[in-house]
């Protein structure tokens, strides 16, 4: 061949070789770049799985003890249902009587309208607001007396009563306790002394706080408008404070048919 043909051939030969090189370090080099980002994207995804991992465990655990709370709760309040399900059909007398029993001679206990029957007694929750003496003599004036609570079932009663009544958290009831003869006595209005053992004080009470009142704290009032106080929900204050009160008297006892069926 002619000497001009031959290198012309070598030159082009060498530039094939030297373009194929340079392609194969582009190609590992964009290759190299997509295992890392591909690393990194796979290092981004396992912590986002871990951290929502953690998250719903710390979501569960929350969720268990709601749960376990509303259980406690449903279980108190199924409880008092059933108790109150219990009760004599003919528990008031109202404009509009309940179903007469099964027996057509069986008596029952009933109270007369306005007032709850519960446990044999009927229940009255004043909505008039007044000292504690006066609460007292309005609950006379009705043939009862400031409540005296005697069993643990019936401050269960009452405390759930008045969680439907209160409207705030200060708007508490008048109970018929008071330690106004003697500091630190606590007798109820019937003369009787407190059971210690069937107390319902909350927290540090009661605590005769003078800052209000010099004379101190002398009567005890009632109720927690919310959250899970085991019952505690008794406060002493000042007997002149007003507030609304709940009154007691025994339930009557009589035949439905007698006492209904003339309403």
């Amino acid at each position: 061949m002619p000497e001009a043909d031959v290198v012309y051939s070598d030159v082009k030969f060498t530039r094939a070789n030297t373009n194929a090189g340079g392609s194969q370090q582009k190609g590992g080099s964009k290759l190299k770049s997509e295992r890392v980002a591909l690393v990194v994207l796979s290092a981004l995804l396992a912590a986002a799985v871990i951290a929502l991992g953690v998250t719903s465990y710390k979501n569960s655990q929350t969720l268990e003890r709601l749960q376990k709370l509303t259980a406690e709760h449903e279980a108190v309040k199924s409880n008092l249902t059933a108790q109150l399900h219990h009760e004599r059909p003919c528990n008031t007398v109202q404009q509009t009587c309940p179903q007469p029993p099964a027996v057509k001679n069986e008596s029952c206990p009933i109270c007369e309208e306005g007032w709850e029957q519960h446990g044999g007694k009927c229940y009255n929750f004043s909505t008039n607001r007044s000292s504690w003496n006066n609460s007292r003599v309005e609950c006379q004036q009705q043939g009862g007396d400031l409540v005296k609570i005697d069993s643990r079932e019936e401050q269960t009663f009452l405390e759930l009563k008045l969680r439907d009544k209160m409207n705030e958290p200060e708007d508490k009831f008048w109970i018929g306790l008071t330690d106004s003869k003697e500091e630190g006595t606590w007798l109820w209005a019937d003369g009787s002394p407190l059971n210690t053992s069937l107390s319902f004080w909350s927290s540090i009470e009661p605590d005769n706080w003078t800052e209000e009142d010099p004379d101190g704290e002398d009567c005890a009032r009632m109720g927690e408008k919310s959250g899970a106080h085991d019952l505690k929900c008794w406060f002493d204050k000042s007997c002149k404070k007003p507030h609304r009160s709940i009154c007691e008297k025994p339930a009557e006892t009589g035949n439905w048919f007698m006492k209904c069926s003339s309403v």
